[in-house]
């Protein structure tokens, strides 16, 4: 199964390549691929549908916040307006996943406690953290790695 996810990976990478390619050769600018902005991220959190749907999103944005949330979670709650404003206001994307409807995910991720964050950079998870989160915490490490 890894084999096919690598496969895609790849897949993915070389479409991305090929985008880049053409819009160079079409004389396009390239200063907000320069600047972290290649992609443009979505302005709200990205509900994950499935493992495929997280793969998918974790490859096709450069740096990528997953929440792991329950609904009956008080600091989940709290931290809910700072998840949406991150969305609408960084150059990541947001994916959100229930850990109550995506157990498998939930644990896959590392999340043992709720809320538990995972930050993606070029693929890859590069920090995760447990409990409700600052902005200005999690504004800094986007930005650390965009």
């Amino acid at each position: 199964m890894s084999e096919s996810i690598d496969d895609e990976r790849q897949r993915i990478r070389e479409r991305k390549k090929q985008e880049l390619r053409e819009r160079l050769e079409n004389g396009e600018s390239l200063d907000a691929a320069d600047a972290g902005e290649g992609v443009d991220t979505p302005d709200e959190p990205i509900a994950i549908t499935g493992q495929g749907h997280l793969d998918e999103v974790v490859e096709e944005y450069d740096v990528v916040l997953v929440d792991c949330y329950a609904d009956w979670c008080g600091p989940c709650q709290m931290l809910e307006p700072t998840i949406e404003a991150l969305a609408a206001e960084t150059d990541a994307a947001v994916a959100k996943v229930d850990v109550d409807a995506h157990q498998r995910i939930a644990q896959q991720l590392g999340a043992r406690g709720v809320p538990t964050l995972v930050l993606y950079a070029d693929g890859q998870p590069v920090e995760r953290m447990v409990g409700a989160q600052d902005r200005g915490t999690l504004e800094g490490l986007i930005a650390q790695h965009a």
